[in-house]
């Protein structure tokens, strides 16, 4: 899937600095600092909707109480996120679950590149964290009227979905609890730029992390229980 060496969304790479400000690099090392003073649960990854679900009270209601962090940077693509793991933020925690949302910002790659680049997060993630199970978050639709990034979300989705399902410790999970009307078209209600959500809109789709997040952290204080099982 991921087209081996040769798929660009799977290398690792960091954002160059165009605007001159260092911000994302500021970030990184910030998280990289966060790992070496705190003890998450639950380590949230990936792109703005990670970072903005910080920003909303659903985050401090469902996810703050189970030690969660959350290491989201806008604009990211799986790449971006890819080099962010490797240079330091997966080091001295040992999260029980890992959440994963990333892949919508690879305007450049073709949907297999992305899933790919998704795939290569994961691997790593296994990797680094085994004791970790990973939760692969469905990309969403995007736009106010249908179009191509759509069609291609879909499918990053169903080539994510399928190779997920053999992995161990990894699962898929769709978090858009329809925000396609009838009509084909996104409200503003849910997603204020046809992209980013909405406080409603975060409440939906944080319900449905939350509940596998708890269903996986369950499971984890059983795995401790019987180690070998």
């Amino acid at each position: 899937m991921s087209d081996g060496d040769n798929n660009p969304a799977a290398i690792p790479v960091s954002v160059v600095d165009v605007h001159g400000d260092n911000r994302w690099m500021s970030q990184h090392n910030r998280f990289v600092a966060d790992t070496k003073d705190k003890e998450p649960d639950v380590l949230f990854v990936g792109d703005s909707l990670i970072q903005l679900l910080h920003q909303f009270e659903i985050w401090r209601q469902l996810f703050s109480p189970l030690h969660a962090l959350n290491f989201g940077i806008g604009g990211d693509a799986t790449q971006h996120v890819l080099w962010r793991l490797q240079n330091g933020e997966l080091e001295n925690i040992r999260p029980k679950v890992i959440v994963l949302w990333v892949g919508t910002n690879n305007h450049e790659h073709t949907a297999k590149q992305v899933a790919g680049g998704i795939e290569a997060i994961v691997h790593l993630l296994n990797q680094q964290q085994p004791q970790a199970k990973v939760i692969v978050l469905g990309l969403l639709p995007r736009g106010e009227d249908p179009n191509p990034l759509r069609v291609k979300n879909a499918l990053v989705n169903e080539l994510v979905r399928n190779t997920v399902e053999i992995l161990s410790n990894t699962s898929f999970l769709d978090v858009d609890p329809g925000f396609v009307n009838s009509d084909g078209t996104i409200s503003q209600n849910d997603m204020y730029d046809y992209l980013h959500l909405t406080r409603n809109a975060y409440t939906s789709v944080c319900n449905l992390i939350h509940g596998r997040v708890q269903q996986l952290l369950g499971e984890a204080v059983c795995d401790d229980l019987n180690p070998g099982l």
